[in-house]
């Protein structure tokens, strides 16, 4: 497995020699947000379906 630091470099040197430092802010902060959400769903720190949509029904009240 690959380092984070390994991973940002891989990142990084996808992306066209012309992206902007903004460019690279943004695809390291959606990769922070789906290397999340994977540790979430492996911790069981999700709704269902079906819980989210009673969520949204109760806050819709």
């Amino acid at each position: 497995m690959s380092t984070i630091k390994e991973a940002v470099l891989s990142l990084v040197k996808k992306l066209p020699e012309n992206a902007t430092l903004e460019d690279i802010m943004e695809h390291l902060y959606v990769k922070q947000k789906i290397l999340k959400g994977q540790k979430q769903l492996e911790l069981g720190q999700f709704y269902t379906h079906e819980e989210a949509k009673e969520i949204m029904k109760e806050g819709l009240k």
